[in-house]
């Protein structure tokens, strides 16, 4: 019987084993990470009179890995404290404590005998009953078990993680003929629930899925590019977003990867295979240079695009493939790319593309058309079904559509008929599909064509889906800005579905309808959405209109309806818990401040930005924070009311957003009892859950109270740090001008220290102090520089 996972051990702690160690840590697992011992002694050791018989030498690998963590970025820890829970050995010292663990991932160099002669080692000192694991890219799993105990047979298998760990949601399992059937089903379940892994299961194939595609699918773009003569600026130009892949389409994404490692997964797959598969495989000459050159990408300072400084700033240089100098890196323009960003929704963008007879056309279509066949052909042999491979291309590339959904979407029939014509082979069973009056490889969510006939995916029942629900009729009200919804069990959910998640005056009738319709007939409320992101804030573009027409008395209503919506959650009857993810700024935090609980995405990146644009929070978000502070302070304390105001105004003024859920808790957003969500696919469950707990407990809302405040002394205390900013050139006027509504809005005004007041007249100097902030012409351009531009001005 297997029970949890309380500690981990990880063998090799280069990038992939460091960056797992580091997602493991953010979950709260305990990790040792091992490494061989040196051989030799640096200048710094030899200096400090150090020997190799040195515990610090001969952890030197796997420490200075540890202390990496801390600089890398994206950064692999949600929170730099959490780098404690992962400890540094040797695989010599310690291997001996693999008993104290209840799973060994391997990742050590790609090499099947190295592992082999490692697995030995781990054979000898596991407990029985742990979990054993390969983190391979692609070299046979059952091959690297042969020798070994029955024992260890039974509980190993392949959990191919993607880099970085944790930001790339896709765990690939690949299990043994021995592996068993209880050791696999609990992996894939630690996976998905604990890990917040995206799990696919994977044939013991060469590469095994998602790399299989991927690199056959880069060196086919590569192998065109050539064949074209495009340029590789140019390939990029269509090969990300217009293709629904990410922003670094192909070839930035090479440089991020690293040409070296992208060189040496290919080689995994050439080896392993024969005929015109084979010559895919082959990289051309000029990718070798490169990397004999040390041109290897981001790592190396150069590889595809090299950065450089010039007379007009930093530009991007791209490579000359043919001559492998850097030159301009251009665009490719075309009719079809036009048409494609014009062209509404995700079929028609691609169409526009596809079927184009224009070069950005032909050569999207000459890179689509055999990475479609080739998933089709391969499909059997590397997966059990097609959903597994449309999922692990977009959970560990990033493609927005897997390949049989992209098939899908430029028409199944049409583009058969147009591959057919061109002389390509097109696997059988596509060809029957068709024949049998069948015209695409889905029907419905997750309903695919499989074995001749179609099949329902089973799918985690933590994943909860709301536009199901919505096509279930289970919409109570909606309008505009949002709707709401019943999610069962007595609980609804209140999404927005306004441009950008943005709050305009629709928004908050659905936020007070929503909590009088929960109050009376359900037992709480979940706010939450499955958009890009959680909620931006305010809709500043209606802000800006007004106060450019001068109608403050209208900003003023609307600032008041919002501090009221605000405050309905804080008072609701029934427990409201919100969900953030993404971005969740301005008024997207203010929404969440007040309510009951928090139940956060791993991945949620909150801030009070509102100074950004030339205001502060208007929507209640000065009070809440400080009182969050406040509260917060552990019970018997003694209460330093100057340092919590001072937290609040630092936080606020200096507009800090969290890095993660678990940096917002060190920030004050999020409190010990809110809780985080590491797989977002199951953040609206467990926000429903979490309703539930508290409903099941008799929750009753807080009773309204007096809130001391720092006053007019503590009003010049915060005001002292920013005037010394501007002093030293730091801050200008107009930052000085609004530091001061802020400091004032947060001291609670003119009164003394320790005075007691109520929220609304908090909530008053608030309201007073937006005001006046959005009638400065300075802050208006502000405003409209962030609309136009998308970012910060400084004035």
């Amino acid at each position: 019987m297997i029970g949890r996972i309380g500690k981990v051990a990880i063998l090799g702690s280069g990038v992939m084993g460091s960056g797992i160690a580091a997602h493991l840590a953010n979950i709260g697992i305990p990790t040792l990470l091992l490494d061989i011992v040196p051989r030799d002694l640096t200048e710094e050791e030899k200096q400090r009179g150090l020997t190799l018989q040195d515990m610090q030498v001969r952890n030197r690998l796997a420490q200075t890995s540890i202390q990496k963590l801390l600089k890398q970025k994206p950064a692999p820890l949600t929170e730099k404290g959490h780098i404690d829970l992962i400890e540094a050995g040797n695989m010599e010292d310690d291997m001996k404590r693999l008993s104290e663990v209840d799973w060994i991932i391997e990742v050590v160099v790609e090499n099947l005998e190295i592992k082999k002669k490692v697995f030995a080692q781990v054979d000898e000192y596991r407990k029985q009953g742990s979990i054993v694991s390969s983190n391979t890219s692609g070299i046979s799993i059952e091959a690297m078990a042969e020798g070994r105990s029955e024992d260890f047979r039974k509980h190993f298998l392949g959990t191919h993680f993607f880099n970085p760990p944790r930001y790339l949601k896709l765990l690939e399992v690949i299990r043994t003929k021995e592996t068993s059937e209880e050791v696999f089903t609990f992996m894939k379940q630690f996976g998905e629930d604990v890990l917040g892994k995206g799990v696919v299961e994977a044939k013991d194939t060469p590469n095994f899925i998602a790399n299989r595609i991927g690199t056959y699918g880069l060196l086919v773009t590569v192998a065109e590019m050539v064949k074209g003569g495009y340029s590789v600026g140019e390939v990029d130009s269509v090969t990300g977003p217009a293709l629904g892949r990410p922003k670094s389409a192909t070839f930035r994404t090479l440089d991020v990867v690293g040409l070296d490692t992208f060189l040496h997964v290919a080689k995994n797959v050439y080896d392993q295979v024969d005929g015109v598969e084979k010559t895919v495989f082959d990289p051309p000459q000029f990718m070798r240079d490169m990397a004999e050159k040390g041109w290897l990408g981001s790592k190396s300072g150069q590889g595809f695009f090299l950065k450089k400084k010039g007379a007009n700033g930093s530009e991007i240089l791209e490579l000359d493939y043919n001559t492998m100098e850097y030159v301009q890196s251009k665009k490719l323009k075309a009719a079809s790319v036009q048409a494609s960003k014009q062209a509404k929704g995700k079929s028609e963008k691609l169409k526009a593309l596809v079927y184009a007879k224009d070069r950005a056309g032909e050569l999207v279509w000459n890179i689509l058309k055999p990475v479609l066949l080739y998933s089709a052909e391969k499909a059997t042999e590397i997966a059990d079904d097609i959903l597994s491979i449309d999922q692990a291309m977009k959970w560990g590339f990033g493609w927005e559509l897997g390949p049989f959904e992209t098939w899908d979407a430029i028409g199944v029939a049409k583009s058969v008929e147009k591959m057919e014509a061109e002389g390509e082979q097109v696997p059988l069973w596509v060809k029957e599909m068709l024949e049998k009056g069948h015209k695409s490889f889905y029907e419905g969510r997750n309903c695919f064509y499989n074995a001749g006939e179609y099949a329902q995916a089973a799918e985690n029942p933590k994943v909860i889906h709301i536009k199901t629900l919505k096509e279930n009729n289970n919409v109570i009200k909606k309008n505009s800005g949002a709707s709401l919804i019943d999610i069962g069990d007595g609980v609804a959910c209140l999404e927005f579905t306004s441009p950008n998640n943005s709050i305009g005056l629709d928004v908050m009738q659905m936020i007070n309808y929503s909590i009088d319709e929960v109050a009376k007939n359900y037992k709480g409320l979940v706010i939450n959405n499955q958009g890009k992101n959680f909620c931006v804030g305010a809709n500043l573009m209606m802000i800006l209109m007004e106060a450019q027409d001068d109608n403050f008395f209208e900003i003023d209503l609307v600032v008041r309806q919002f501090q009221q919506s605000m405050a309905k959650i804080r008072y609701s009857a029934r427990p409201v818990v919100t969900a953030p993810f993404g971005m969740t700024l301005g008024g997207g935090t203010e929404i969440c401040l007040p309510s009951a609980r928090i139940q956060a995405s791993s991945e949620t990146y909150m801030g009070l930005v509102e100074v950004g644009v030339g205001l502060i929070p208007g929507g209640g978000g000065n009070k809440e924070l400080y009182l969050r502070l406040l509260e917060g302070l552990p019970e018997g304390a003694q209460i330093d009311l100057q340092a919590i105001a001072n937290r609040t105004f630092e936080t606020i003024a200096m507009a800090k957003v969290s890095t993660s859920a678990h940096e917002a808790a060190k920030l004050g957003f999020i409190r010990p009892q809110d809780e985080i969500s590491m797989n977002g696919d199951h953040l609206l469950h467990d926000a429903k859950d979490h309703v539930l707990h508290l409903s099941n407990q008799g929750y009753q809302p807080p009773q309204r109270k007096k809130i001391p405040v720092v006053g007019e002394s503590g009003y010049a205390t915060m005001l002292l740090g920013a005037k010394t900013m501007q002093f030293g050139g730091m801050i200008s006027d107009h930052d000085l001008k609004i530091a001061q509504k802020l400091a004032f809005t947060i001291a609670g005004g003119r009164v003394p220290k320790g005075t007691l007041v109520d929220e609304q007249y908090l909530l008053d100097i608030e309201r007073e102090a937006f005001l006046s902030l959005v009638g400065e012409p300075k802050t208006q351009m502000r405003m409209q520089h962030m609309l136009t531009k998308g970012k910060p001005l400084r004035n």
